[in-house]
């Protein structure tokens, strides 16, 4: 059986699929079956050393961007999706897996539109709580469509959604407590807060938590994950503002936390500040509640009404970007800090918000239609 997956060149796309293929192994070896071929197709690996250890081949394909502005960059990309599309043909043909399974994205469009020419079974799933278009128009044709929202079912066709929640890597699922204040370099008895606008970091939201600095370390420790391109910046600017003060070790900023030390952060927070994207999910598996800052709406179409379905679950709060302010979200730290039944109750309710099986779920019915098209 062969199983072939797709999707756009982000981790909110890449790492479900390694949960769903992590998945798919544990099923096959239970169930004794054999023989099973996974690639993965798209613009990009994202992640060539995570392919080789879930044994996953790995097969390139061009993709371009449709921007919802107008720009001549519009009429490059236009002409890489076609290259990648006559060449997402001839490599489906020469494999010709049993199933392919779509994330969305703009680089899943090439392969899924030579799935429907090529009559493959495609079984999609869709992150967000308002769909991509790669997604949107795969419903069409699609013979299973999975959502990570309740609220997202509504745009897809009827009978053909199942709400699966979204996947998520095993060891991601387990949060490490023991040795993490250590590896930080975390007191025991101070109040942890995680910052994170995801691993390209949030420029605006790391202006604003540096603003607040002085006060926050007066009460919390900060673990701040800036991204890559901000961390310079931020570790300059957290030493300057926290010249003198006698809690400036309590602001720990790291440019990128690898899974391990992000599993310790899981396991020892006691509030986080995210963007609206996969982090989410991961947070509320580890029942930590957030204040959640989407991106705004004219630079990402998905993220506030991400935002606002979490919310609606009760597991956090949503501050807007254009109302953001020290004053504002140092007011919302405190007050959420100084209440431990507020705390609990969205801590449960975090971890009643996505289902924990959303991989095995899909992963089993990537095997039944594969075998059913075998």
């Amino acid at each position: 059986m062969k199983i072939l997956f797709t999707g756009g060149g982000t981790g909110g796309h890449f790492y479900p699929i390694i949960a769903i293929v992590q998945a798919i192994r544990e099923i096959a070896e239970v169930e004794k079956l054999v023989g099973i071929e996974l690639y993965f197709m798209s613009n990009d690996p994202y992640d060539k050393r995570l392919l080789f250890e879930n044994g996953i081949t790995f097969k390139q394909v061009s993709a371009g961007k449709w921007r919802r502005y107008f720009s001549l960059r519009n009429i490059v990309d236009l002409f890489k999706t076609a290259v990648g599309t006559i060449s997402a043909i001839g490599q489906l043909y020469a494999i010709y897996p049993d199933v392919v399974f779509g994330k969305g994205g703009y680089a899943s469009f090439p392969t899924l539109f030579a799935a429907r020419l090529l009559g493959i079974p495609v079984i999609i799933h869709e992150s967000d709580s308002h769909p991509g278009r790669a997604n949107l128009w795969a419903s069409k044709f699609a013979k299973k469509i999975a959502v990570s929202y309740p609220e997202a079912a509504k745009y897809f066709p009827e009978g053909k959604v199942a709400f699966t929640g979204n996947p998520l890597r095993k060891e991601i699922l387990s949060p490490i407590t023991r040795g993490a204040h250590e590896f930080l370099e975390l007191e025991r008895d101070v109040p942890i807060i995680f910052i994170t606008g995801g691993s390209q970091g949030a420029l605006n939201l790391n202006d604003v938590i540096i603003d607040i600095l002085p006060s926050l370390v007066k009460k919390y420790q900060i673990v701040h994950q800036t991204g890559k391109n901000n961390f310079i910046e931020s570790k300059r600017r957290g030493a300057l503002v926290l010249e003198g003060s006698e809690f400036a070790k309590r602001y720990k900023p790291f440019a990128y936390l690898n899974e391990t030390a992000l599993r310790m952060v899981g396991g020892v927070t006691n509030l986080a500040i995210s963007r609206a994207g996969s982090t989410i999910f991961e947070l509320a598996a580890w029942g930590v509640p957030c204040i959640i800052i989407p991106i705004p709406e004219e630079i990402s179409h998905d993220q506030r009404s991400n935002a606002f379905a979490y919310a609606r679950s009760g597991a956090g709060i949503v501050i807007e970007e254009k109302n953001l302010a020290g004053t504002l979200l140092m007011s919302e730290i405190n007050r959420m800090m100084s209440s431990p039944e507020i705390l609990q109750d969205m801590r449960q309710k975090a971890m009643n918000f996505s289902p924990k099986d959303a991989s095995y779920k899909i992963a089993k019915e990537l095997i039944a239609v594969g075998l059913e098209h075998e």
